[in-house]
């Protein structure tokens, strides 16, 4: 196994837990690699962490993803190991894992963290990233087998986010907000080969339709492109149509929470 452990959480930079997971897992692998994907997602924001963690997938090496983004810690949902595409993601199943498991080519084996000679001593029943997942990433650094981690189950048990919906029909992309992040760009389910499928290119206007309302936006390369104030849609480094204000909050002005509903057409008034 690969001694690079990425770590993904909502936990945020102000307190110690970040500190206390990384400190796990230097005291049992102090050869591992550590990358911070990072650890300010929006609190229990599951569907915006499994958006990061599989966009991310492409450009981190192979070797053992954490993710713990949880509003149900304490509950009964499992600790799982799931392997895909070579690599070990651990976290709750909850759908954390699910998309960044597609993207990596499905899931090939999936594993319930049950064994204890795996974890810290005293789990707390609500830090399972420190006293559970950190060291059970640390032991597989070191050489332990996943299979050690528990039972097996299967692969169709797993917890998986639905798909987010894309689909062109009549001249319209119909997609959905699949992340706000943290300057209030709105990133959305239709891709850049959906707009050109349309017959949309940079320079363009779209139209876009929040429900009953139309919205004319300039489709352009970056949100630089329009003056300071203004709504700009462009493709970001996902590949994936987002809407910004250059200086602004997309999201808070057009009234656009991850999960809405929106459509995309040529033009606009």
């Amino acid at each position: 196994m690969s001694s690079v452990i990425t770590l993904l959480t909502d936990y945020g930079l102000e307190d110690g837990y970040v500190a206390a997971c990384h400190g796990v897992i230097a005291g049992i692998a102090p050869q591992a690699r550590i990358i911070d994907v990072g650890h300010l997602v929006p609190a229990g924001d599951v569907r915006r962490g499994a958006a990061i963690l599989a966009q991310t997938l492409p450009y981190l090496p192979a070797g053992v993803h954490l993710a713990v983004v949880d509003p149900a810690v304490g509950g009964n949902r499992r600790p799982v190991a799931v392997e895909a595409g070579g690599r070990v993601f651990l976290g709750p199943d909850n759908g954390i894992l699910s998309w960044a498991v597609r993207a990596a080519g499905g899931a090939d084996a999936a594993y319930e963290l049950t064994n204890k000679d795996l974890f810290l001593e005293n789990v707390s029943p609500t830090f399972p990233g420190r006293d559970l997942f950190a060291p059970v990433a640390a032991h597989l650094c070191t050489g332990r087998a996943v299979a050690d981690v528990g039972p097996p189950m299967p692969v169709d048990r797993l917890v998986t986010l639905p798909a987010p919906t894309c689909r062109l029909r009549d001249g319209t992309a119909e997609g959905e907000v699949l992340s706000v992040d943290r300057h209030g760009n709105v990133q959305l389910s239709i891709t850049a080969s959906d707009m050109a499928e349309l017959g949309v290119r940079l320079g363009d206007t779209v139209a876009v339709w929040l429900g009953r309302r139309q919205v004319a936006v300039p489709y352009r390369e970056t949100f630089t492109a329009v003056p300071p104030g203004d709504l700009v849609a462009f493709t970001d480094s996902a590949g994936l149509v987002a809407m910004a204000i250059n200086a602004g909050d997309a999201s808070d002005r057009l009234g656009l929470p991850p999960g809405a509903h929106v459509r995309l057409s040529p033009g606009g008034r």
